[in-house]
């Protein structure tokens, strides 16, 4: 039998994969001083996901917008790819997606035994490979207006105040780049973090493996992920097919602390999975980083958002629709901070874009802490709930599917709170 989280047979998933394509834009040539010269309304340090949708933001409302990047796009990102709803719900207009894969289906495994498959008829959520993805976002900043200039490691920021009223971003070659307002999206060990006073309660280690497989293994894996809760506290394990390139993205993540114990994990669910015979193209390794609830989201003219936040879901640690929800935020607060005449009118905007983050991102990571620490302390309970127990099915479904949030579903469903108080104990 189909089990699903909604009765449509299309996803809008589908429609954001099906629209009309960005025309690729050339990189930005190298500049000459004049170029960069003068003050611009919103510098965005790091061109991810948060960064380049902190741009767009900003420059489709016709600012003056430089997106700065130490790497040349498309580059390779540690990353799962995958696109639920409210990433989906965040990407620019006419953003066509680069989808290597539609999931309908998930196999879920406890350390690799007692396994089920549930069936979605609507698509669950897209893969993709984080280089083509990000590399379109960057197109979709510079169609509307932003200046990419890649090759420059950012130092540092600066708040000029007195009749400047501006703040500097520093560079490794002696470069600086002054501005308005400021966007940190520089990943989680964040330079621009770190002048905010961005602080961590969670932070987890993910090893990653890209392994390309033969069109026949590729094919038994379409349109299925498997997720494995593993041997840590905390862990899990997944595979996200990318059929388009036939290869599997194979990956587990747990708390940082013992990482001999995690690169284990990943290897016995890399053979467990029938996949250790087939050599792998990238072999990686990431922190991944949480705010902790009371870490600033800003300092004067400077604000963070995506992974330089802290802002993860906790319990899964995803973190693209995190980027582009905070990132979008960021541009959109940073082009009212930039237009900020005073001192007090600086921190009221920046304090407006914290309450932002706050009351909807903010949310959704305190109730993923709650559920993280339930499913550390019974993961069984969850697998069991998630095989056995159709609504709990059905809630999965809808929250990738972007139509509910485990904050909605812990408010809405006693058995949720139950589960989550059950396993806590």
């Amino acid at each position: 039998m189909t089990d699903s989280g909604s009765s449509d047979s299309r996803s809008p998933l589908d429609a954001a994969a099906s629209g009309q394509p960005s025309e690729p834009q050339p990189d930005q040539p190298a500049a000459g001083p004049d170029h960069l010269d003068g003050v611009w309304d919103v510098v965005v340090v790091g061109a991810g996901p948060a960064g380049a949708s902190a741009a767009h933001a900003a420059a489709v409302q016709g600012r003056r917008v430089l997106l700065l990047d130490k790497a040349e796009h498309p580059r390779y990102k540690t990353c799962g790819g995958g696109i639920i709803g409210p990433s989906r719900d965040s990407l620019p207009p006419d953003f066509k997606l680069p989808l290597q894969d539609r999931v309908y289906a998930v196999t879920f495994a406890y350390g690799g035994r007692f396994t089920r498959t549930r069936r979605s008829d609507r698509m669950l959520f897209g893969l993709v490979n984080r280089d083509e993805f990000d590399l379109r976002l960057v197109q979709a900043a510079k169609q509307a207006g932003a200046v990419l200039v890649t090759g420059v490691t950012v130092t540092g920021v600066e708040q000029r105040g007195g009749e400047h009223r501006t703040a500097l971003v520093t560079a490794a070659d002696g470069r600086s780049f002054e501005a308005r307002a400021v966007v940190g999206a520089d990943g989680s060990a964040s330079r621009i973090g770190r002048h905010v006073g961005v602080s961590f309660d969670q932070i987890d280690l993910g090893l990653e493996a890209e392994i390309p497989v033969p069109p026949s293994v590729a094919a038994d894996w379409a349109g299925r992920i498997h997720l494995d809760w593993g041997p840590l506290p905390g862990s899990y394990g997944w595979v996200f097919p990318k059929t388009e390139s036939a290869s599997l993205t194979v990956g587990v993540i747990s708390a940082r602390g013992d990482g001999e114990r995690t690169k284990q994990y990943l290897a016995d669910y890399i053979r467990r999975l029938g996949l250790a015979g087939f050599e792998p193209s990238v072999e990686s390794g990431h922190l991944t980083r949480c705010r902790a609830e009371d870490s600033p989201l800003s300092r004067g003219r400077v604000l963070v958002a995506g992974d330089a936040a802290g802002l993860l879901e906790p319990w899964t640690r995803e973190g693209i629709s995190y980027a582009l929800r905070s990132g979008r935020l960021a541009g959109e607060w940073a082009v009212k901070v930039a237009e900020a005449g005073t001192a007090a009118e600086v921190r009221r905007e920046a304090l407006n874009y914290a309450f932002a983050i706050k009351a909807g991102l903010g949310v959704e990571m305190r109730a993923g802490k709650r559920m993280l620490a339930a499913f550390e302390r019974r993961p069984y309970l969850f697998h069991a709930a998630v095989c056995l127990v159709k609504p709990a099915w059905r809630a999965f479904a809808r929250t990738t599917q972007g139509h509910t949030t485990f904050a909605q579903v812990l408010r809405q469903y006693r058995s949720a709170r139950r589960l989550a108080s059950l396993a806590s104990r």
